[in-house]
């Protein structure tokens, strides 16, 4: 079974979000400037956002560690 994936893009604010799983959680950094990472209570990735995405289009292909949990 698939699972829904959420992508918002905030054009104004050059801002994306991609959300693995709508649960209660928060942001915290990442390796990369530019990736902040959203986990649950538990520190699991239920989602990431890129900040400002247009200044990447020149740069080399944007890089983040993420450790996605599994599903029990």
């Amino acid at each position: 079974m698939g699972k829904n994936i959420k992508v918002w893009f905030d054009k104004e604010g050059d801002f994306l979000e991609v959300l693995f799983d709508c649960k209660k959680g928060y942001f915290r950094e990442t390796g990369n400037d530019a990736v902040m990472e959203k986990v649950d209570e538990k520190g699991n990735v239920i989602g990431f956002s890129i900040m400002k995405v247009s200044a990447m289009k020149a740069e080399i292909p944007l890089s983040a560690n993420l450790v996605i949990a599994q599903a029990a």
